[in-house]
């Protein structure tokens, strides 16, 4: 017997027999007094019953919004109902610098205070701001910069303790030196004594949006000093033997008898290194109080690490001793292909290191908060079985769990895929670095077709991207120098493959990441200092969302995305299979197709799309663009594809075993077929 109640905005279909979801059935009948209720099983019309049904206590609730697409409960986000995004093409992660996404203030000083360039907050997150990530094809967003990291600005006044800016990268500092993984970055709340309660607001409002949330877990290294103000276990460190260099269950690589140093040069960068702003902030003298000295989050063992190191971080012990053995259980080859349940039982009767256990706590913490999955930054840098171990615990909480990792180790895809058990990596060292240097003038489809094929077997776990928050804006003059070259690009990234593909805030408007905002180089948009981003905010237009003070080129930028990425998240084919047609096309005789065009074909069942697009700035020719027939698996001497992305559509003719058909692309052009 099923149940349905209008329950703002949504139909909330509710089961009798289910009796698991009961917390969330009280605050729907709650809410929903007096509220007209409909009834219906499988072979009967609705009928209106009334609300007093909810009363016998006997009901779970499944969602659905009136469009049809699924919603599920969200048991830990203060028991609201939470929608799941309906997609019958593949996952799109909209990456999101938090801390930068709302802010309007456009002053833009180097170094400048949270007072001075301003600072977005989660409530920027309105129903607008989210309809509009949607409408990319969103699926996931990863709100980067969300854990509470080290800052230079103080909350003393919040009960927090003040940060030492000598090891703290920029005034808003390294989202990535996080030093209390209970609680979240006071920058981004309206008022941060109830900073974690705003996260779990936008949390909903993601969910009620139809998207997933992902944050970011740094296993590798924690800030310089971490301090957890709310913690589920004793902070990192707290019961480390530091007479010891190394023990399994310390926390920290120390140094014994040996204070830390600040790298050489960094006391005259500090907050930018003027006189007049050190003398801003009590704690800048050029120290830090560190004894024993700490290795430091790239590995250093240095007590004086260089100021290229990751000096404002510390490396996590794992169980690795200093000589690279392990002090902890080896997965055995045999998991490799079997399912996290196995990995889960492998671990549950071993002794393992203290932090495998602290990090394990984080990341269900932060599940049960509503949290709907991890990007994990150098996941690289901690051992395989530690995954194994910790996804396999994440898994068993929800398995719907969105697992992304850092690993740029091509030769170790495999082992942190199958045997640590992540669902996606970038696509880095292979696609995105092959394609970077095509969209310079630099490289050849060729080389791409080959890469790609490389990593066949994984593909579907081989994320895509074409910008994130550590890679260069593709319209910087040090990457690209122009957005529109990252027009064919994201066609074939995004349509090439069944793994996810990633946007970064602002790509679609073509940012190009040239403000000088104080720590690092401009090209890459600054995730160290307070600062507004262009393109960005024109678009945002005082929180309207709608691009009305986008230029006319950002605007049709913005639209391609919207195209292009509506294909992603919509069709079928995305999801199947992949086959080149670069290498019969360039081997055909009369025809323009050359080195700077890819065309390949992906399909699904009674799915599928044809992709054509010119990487080269001037017009392609005439190209007699040639697909076999066992492809498009056609009897048929005509065959007219629909346009998906093109001004119209194209006739193939039969010419022997091949359909062929002749088209002329402008520059920088792509167009899709769907047959």
């Amino acid at each position: 017997m099923l149940l349905a109640i209008q329950y703002k905005g949504m139909l909330v279909v509710l089961d009798i027999k289910n009796t698991n979801h009961l917390h969330v059935l009280k605050s729907v009948a709650k809410n929903a007094a007096q509220t007209p209720l409909i009834s219906a099983d499988k072979s009967s019309k609705f009928k209106k019953l009334t609300v007093a049904v909810l009363s016998l206590g006997l009901l779970s609730c499944i969602a659905y919004p009136q469009s049809g697409a699924d919603l599920m409960e969200n048991e830990n986000a203060n028991n609201s109902v939470t929608e799941i995004p309906s997609n019958s093409g593949k996952p799109v992660v909209y990456q999101v610098f938090t801390r930068l996404f709302g802010n309007t203030n456009t002053t833009n000083k180097p170094w400048g205070t949270i007072e001075e360039n301003g600072v977005g907050k989660f409530s920027d997150f309105t129903p607008q701001a989210l309809q509009s990530i949607k409408a990319l094809g969103t699926t996931h967003i990863w709100y980067t910069g969300v854990p509470h990291h080290a800052l230079a600005t103080s909350y003393l006044n919040f009960g927090i303790t003040d940060d030492d800016p000598d090891v703290i990268k920029g005034r808003a500092g390294s989202p990535y030196a996080v030093k209390d993984y209970y609680n979240v970055n006071p920058d981004l709340a309206d008022n941060p004594a109830n900073r974690l309660h705003e996260f779990e607001a936008l949390i909903q409002r993601t969910h009620q949006h139809g998207m997933k949330v992902v944050i970011d877990i740094v296993p590798n290294h924690v800030a310089r000093r971490y301090q957890s103000f709310s913690p589920r276990h004793d902070n990192f460190g707290a019961n480390d033997d530091t007479s010891q260099g190394y023990s399994r269950d310390n926390n920290f690589y120390y140094i014994p008898k040996t204070p830390f140093v600040l790298p050489e040069g960094v006391a005259d960068t500090v907050l930018g290194g003027k006189a007049t702003e050190k003398n801003q902030h009590h704690l800048v003298d050029g120290k830090f109080d560190e004894f024993p000295a700490k290795w430091t989050g790239n590995g250093s063992r240095a007590p004086q690490p260089d100021i290229n190191d990751w000096y404002e971080t510390v490396k996590i012990n794992y169980g690795v001793k200093p000589d690279g053995s392990y002090d902890f259980p080896k997965l055995p080859e045999a998991y490799r292909n079997m399912p996290v349940e196995e990995h889960a039982a492998f671990w549950a009767d071993k002794s393992l290191p203290d932090s495998w256990y602290k990090f394990r706590d984080i990341a269900i913490y932060w599940l049960d908060k509503g949290v709907d999955g991890f990007r994990f930054d150098m996941a690289e840098m901690v051992p395989v079985e530690f995954w194994s171990f910790l996804n396999s615990a994440i898994k068993h909480r929800n398995p719907d769990a969105f697992l992304l990792a850092e690993v740029y180790q091509p030769d170790r895809y495999r082992d942190y895929i199958q045997l640590g058990k992540m669902d996606y990596l970038y696509d880095k060292v292979g696609f995105y670095d092959t394609l970077k240097t095509i969209m310079k003038g630099e490289g050849k489809v060729s080389e791409l077709v080959s890469v790609h094929d490389e990593v066949s077997d994984i593909a579907t776990h081989m994320l895509h991207f074409l910008e994130n928050h550590d890679e260069q804006r593709i319209a910087s003059p040090e990457f690209a120098g122009s957005a529109e070259k990252g027009k064919p690009a994201l066609a074939v990234s995004a349509l090439i493959s069944a793994s996810p593909t990633l946007l970064y805030f602002g790509q679609d408007l073509g940012e190009d990441g040239s403000e000088e905002a104080g720590f690092g180089d401009p090209s890459r948009t600054s995730i160290f200092d307070y600062i507004g981003v262009p393109a960005h905010q024109r678009f945002m237009n005082g929180g309207k969302f709608d691009a009305g003070q986008s230029s006319s080129e950002e605007k049709a930028l913005h639209n391609f995305y919207k195209e292009t990425m509506g294909i992603v998240a919509t069709n079928p084919a995305v999801t199947g299979k992949y086959e080149s047609l670069h290498a019969l096309n360039l081997a055909a005789d009369s025809t323009a197709y050359t080195e700077t065009q890819f065309a390949f074909v992906r399909k699904k069942n009674e799915h599928g799309i044809v992709v054509i697009a010119n990487f080269s700035t001037e017009s392609s020719g005439t190209i007699t663009l040639t697909i076999p027939i066992s492809t498009l698996q056609k009897n048929t001497t005509e065959l007219t594809l629909e346009p998906l992305l093109s001004h119209k559509g194209i006739t193939f003719n039969l010419s022997g075993s091949n359909y062929t058909a002749t088209l002329s692309l402008n520059g920088l052009e792509t167009r899709v077929f769907e047959f």
